[in-house]
Order: structure tokens, then sequence, then C-alpha cells
């Protein structure tokens, strides 16, 4: 019997984060064990007159590339994957993956050679999505593979990802309308702010927002969503931060990560696990050592850490800071192929000044 949380799901991505529409060029990307999600984003969005294109991965093939490729091919950018960033108007990415620790292997060099070669798909992706070219979203179907890595059973993990998606409920499109409304008198407040300061356990850093703007995250780019973020300025991040929960990305956990900053730049980078791959994605490009996003997760549904960084980055009561790439929505300038959010819980003993007044004190918002 088909599970209608499914349904429901794709009802809020196609009518809602992307709002499908008729002569619309859709690419959707996902791997075979999404195929119930993607079916039913396919079917509605031939019902809503677009053009769609699936794109479905194959276990073992990313593996594969980074350990057979040359230097020709690690660098090589496909001028069918050019051609169709360029043209396409909206796309939906499923983030899953058929062993998330497939990659853990590979000499990182390798990863960030083909992670640098995508240059020039994030130009072109983000100047169309600046322009109201293209619209995207980023979301994840329940998988034995992720289950496992969240320490649940299938069926837990389905009632975790469709729970935080609002698919369990009547309306969900009608909940993530609410929630809109209500985070967007939240950013016209944090609007006002020119400098913050996160004080918690080992961490005490400030950060200029003056001039940059905070975005409302309410489900049409990541779904499921719930956060609000910035891009501060460059050169404007001073002191220390120690993050909670491990930073995954790659396919590698780096733990107890600690970072120094003096005029916007990591200047020291520790970690109890994984150091030297964190050097080597931090030593990416120049932009690699900068924040490209500050953001504080206000999906209080979501509750606890699975080693998924689109939940866990919107947990109620944690804030994260990207290293790497701005959203150019926020008003960031930084430029980079890195963009790692690494996740600080704030539930307990920690406070956020914006221009020396508190605004959030353990977990909660005070304005």
């Amino acid at each position: 019997m088909a599970d209608n949380r499914i349904e429901k799901m794709a009802r809020v991505i196609v009518e809602y984060s992307l709002g499908i529409k008729k002569d619309d060029l859709f690419v959707i990307r996902g791997i075979d064990e999404t195929a119930p999600l993607m079916r039913e984003v396919y079917r509605q969005a031939l019902l809503r007159g677009a053009h769609v294109t699936l794109h479905v991965g194959i276990a073992g093939t990313r593996e594969l590339f980074l350990t057979h490729a040359k230097g020709h091919q690690l660098t090589h950018v496909s001028p069918f994957a050019k051609h169709q960033m360029e043209h396409m108007t909206a796309y939906l990415g499923l983030f899953n993956q058929h062993n998330p620790k497939s990659l853990s292997g590979i000499d990182p060099k390798l990863q960030v050679t083909a992670q640098q070669a995508r240059r020039p798909l994030i130009k072109i992706f983000d100047r169309r999505e600046k322009a109201g070219e293209l619209r995207w979203c980023g979301t994840l179907f329940p998988t034995s593979a992720h289950a496992q890595e969240a320490e649940m059973s299938l069926a837990e993990y389905e009632d975790f990802v469709y729970g935080a998606c609002f698919a369990d409920k009547r309306d969900p499109v009608g909940e993530w309308r609410k929630i809109s409304r209500e985070q967007a008198k939240l950013v016209r407040k944090l609007a006002k702010i020119k400098k913050v300061r996160v004080v918690t356990k080992d961490t005490d850093l400030t950060l200029d927002v003056a001039g940059r703007t905070w975005v409302n995250c309410d489900g049409r780019h990541n779904f499921p969503d719930g956060e609000v973020f910035t891009g501060p300025v460059e050169n404007s991040a001073e002191g220390h931060i120690r993050y909670t929960f491990p930073a995954c990305y790659g396919g590698r956990e780096v733990e107890d990560i600690r970072l120094e900053f003096r005029k916007g730049k990591v200047v020291k980078a520790t970690a109890a696990k994984n150091e030297t791959y964190l050097h080597r994605m931090i030593e990416m490009d120049p932009g690699a050592k900068r924040i490209g996003e500050f953001a504080i997760g206000t999906n209080y549904g979501i509750k606890r850490f699975t080693k998924e960084i689109l939940f866990d980055e919107k947990i109620g009561g944690t804030c994260h800071l990207a290293l790497g790439r701005s959203i150019p929505e926020s008003g960031g300038k930084n430029k980079s192929v890195l963009h790692w959010d690494m996740i600080c819980d704030l539930r307990k003993g920690s406070v956020i000044y914006g221009d020396g007044k508190v605004i959030y004190k353990n977990g909660k918002f005070m304005i």
C-alpha cells in the first residue's frame, strides 16, 4: 500500500517549494532508491505541464570515478551539464547516497580537485538564481542507508523525515505558509542588527552583518527547512568557536572542530578526528577559510542529530556557520567551491548578542 505521505511531500515540493508551471524545464536528480518520491514529483510536474528530465544515480559510480579518473577527467567540465545548467528553469536534488561512508577511503586531494572543477557550473547556478531564472530545492527521501546513519529503524526514520516536512499533516502546504509568515517577522527584526556575538562554552565569536540580508528559509530551497541566515562581512569574524556536533562532509565525519578567526580568516583549526581532512578542505581555495553563512536553526520539530546536514542544521536551538561560498541572496560576497555547514548547540548556557543586547538565549529568540 502506498504511503500517502509521499504524495503530500511531493505536493509541497511541486506546488510550494518550486512552483512548477507549464513549460518549465524541470530537472530531477536522485538515486534509484529514491524512486517513490521522484516518480510522484514527476507525475505531479507533468500534470502541471512541465517538461521533466530525470537523472538517476547508480551505486558506486562516484567512488569509481574518484578512484580511477585521471587528471584530465577529474578537471573536465561536462558540456552537457553546462548546457543543462544554462537552460533548466527548475531543479530538484535529492541528497540521498547509497552508502554515506562510501568515500571515506578516497584521497581528499582527489575530492578537492573534482570539487574545484565544478566552479564554472556553480558560477552559472549562482548567476541564474540571482537573476530569478532558476528555482531550486534540495530534499531527502527516507532510505535504509540514512536510517542506519541516524541510528533508527526505517519506520522510525520515515516518521522523523515526514514529520519534519509536515507531510503527516492534513495541509502541509498551509503549515509551511504559516512558518514563512512567522519567520518573515523575525527576519525584519534581525535586519536592524549590525553586529552579532555568539557566546557559549568554548565559543566567543563576533561577526559584522551590517548591510547584509537575513533570509527566511521557509521550505523553498531546502525541504524540510527552518532557519534564518545571512552572509557576514567577509573580513569581520573575530574570536573562536567549538562545534558540538560532528561536521559531516564528503563521506567523512570530523569531530570536535575548533576554529579561531582573525580578520575574518581561520588562523587555527583543530579536530579530535579527521583533522588532516579538515585542513585539506579549508585549504581548497582562498575563500574556504572564511565564513560564507551564519544561520540559526528554527525547526523545533527536529530535536536529534542524524548526521544529515539537511536536518541537522535546522535543529531548533542551534546555530551553524558555513565555511566557504556565500549564498548570493544574503548579500555575502565570499567565493569558494566549498560550502561546509558546521553546527553549534545553543540550547543550554548560550547567548547571542545583537549590537550588545541579548537577542537569543538558551536556544530561543528573545526579540
